[in-house]
């Protein structure tokens, strides 16, 4: 009995050790096989070549050509306003009308007076002729002569007078009516009718007039820049000029660039430009500030890329470039220029040559890769049967 139930055991053991070896196989070695390479997805564009700008770029400000405080140059009550604030006028427009009944008075009395020595003249040279002829005929004497020249005299030097102050008084009467002095934009009224206005008072005038048309904007650039700024001047007539919204793209203004400072600024390094812009549709706005881009000419046959393809490392710039075999290599490369969205490439790369411009930064040296845009091109030509 004993060894029959050391058998069962026994027998029992042996098929529950097969039962866990079956259910628990001996574990595989690595697998030593080369798996397939991933294919990465990117963007790419070609490197262009042809005229590249030469651009200078800073932040200036809109200025005016000039602005007027438009004051009284009499004292009088201020009657009328001819003009509604923010309003365009031109030069010779009536703004302000003053009352000048006082003056008008003053400018009749003036008249009289010269009438009454213009008679009074009058009456001392027939005298003289008088004088003159009894003279001749020996039945007046010298004295009374020389009395009646004295006459003509100061009756002349009267009139002269009497004149220049008609003509005084003609002036301050004319400055009763105010007119334009320059062609622009009113700003807010300061004084308005029924108040006595007066020539000595302070303060910024009856209204300011601020020139729109054309207005200059402002920009500083560095002193390093200056030799290459007066080496593209002396070829041209003129520098081009544009003028950015601020922070934007697109340029809104072009000018010309009219006026380089005499003098370097030696605390900041930077001289001051200025440039004209028409602003005929008033784009410009004095007092706002602008990008302005300064544009000197451009480099002939340069090869350019989008910005956006440059990379930054520790030997300097480089980009990816995908060969015939659809691979990325790395290539380093010498930037140049940067005008807006693209760069200049002055040397490591060629016309033609594809960079990647986006998905950089899931690529390593030799890595297949699949340009998203070719390939959508190309399954666009196969439906439309191109």
């Amino acid at each position: 009995m004993r060894l029959s139930f050391m058998s069962i055991t026994t027998g029992v053991i042996i098929a529950a050790v097969g039962v866990w070896y079956f259910e628990h196989p001996k574990p595989k070695g690595p697998d030593t096989r080369p798996a397939a390479a991933t294919v990465t997805s990117v963007v790419t564009e070609a490197a262009l070549s042809g005229n590249f700008p030469v651009l200078l770029r800073a932040i200036g400000n809109v200025e005016p050509m000039a602005t007027v405080a438009v004051k009284s140059r009499v004292q009088s009550a201020l009657l009328q306003q001819h003009f509604t604030e923010g309003q365009m006028v031109k030069e010779g427009d009536l703004l302000f009308t003053l009352d000048g009944r006082e003056l008008a008075a003053q400018v009749a009395k003036d008249k009289a007076m010269l009438a009454r020595d213009q008679a009074i003249l009058s009456r001392s040279r027939n005298d003289l002729y008088r004088a003159q002829q009894l003279l001749a005929k020996n039945a007046g004497t010298q004295q009374a002569l020389d009395q009646a020249t004295a006459d003509v005299a100061t009756g002349e030097a009267t009139i002269q007078s009497d004149q220049a102050t008609l003509d005084g008084d003609q002036l301050r009467l004319s400055y009763t009516k105010i007119y334009a002095p320059i062609s622009g934009r009113v700003g807010a009224v300061n004084i308005t009718p029924g108040n006595l206005v007066n020539a000595s008072d302070a303060g910024p005038g009856l209204v300011t007039i601020t020139q729109m048309k054309p207005v200059r904007v402002t920009f500083s650039l560095s002193e390093r820049e200056l030799p290459q700024i007066q080496a593209a001047a002396a070829g041209k007539t003129t520098l081009t000029a544009k003028a950015f919204p601020h922070g934007g793209v697109g340029a809104v203004a072009t000018g010309k660039l009219n006026f380089i400072d005499s003098a370097i600024n030696q605390a900041s390094g930077t001289i001051t430009m200025k440039a004209e812009f028409a602003n005929e549709d008033l784009t410009l706005w004095p007092g706002e500030y602008r990008d302005v881009q300064l544009e000197l000419g451009s480099h002939a046959n340069a090869v350019s890329i989008p910005t956006v393809a440059l990379q930054a490392g520790q030997k300097g710039s480089y980009v990816f470039v995908v060969g015939a075999d659809s691979t990325a290599q790395l290539r380093d490369v010498t930037p140049g220029l940067v005008n807006q969205d693209r760069t200049e490439i002055v040397a490591g790369l060629k016309a033609g040559e594809r960079v990647v411009v986006d998905g950089q930064l899931r690529l390593s040296i030799g890595a297949p890769v699949r340009d998203v845009a070719e390939a959508a091109r190309t399954k666009v030509s196969d439906t439309t049967g191109g």
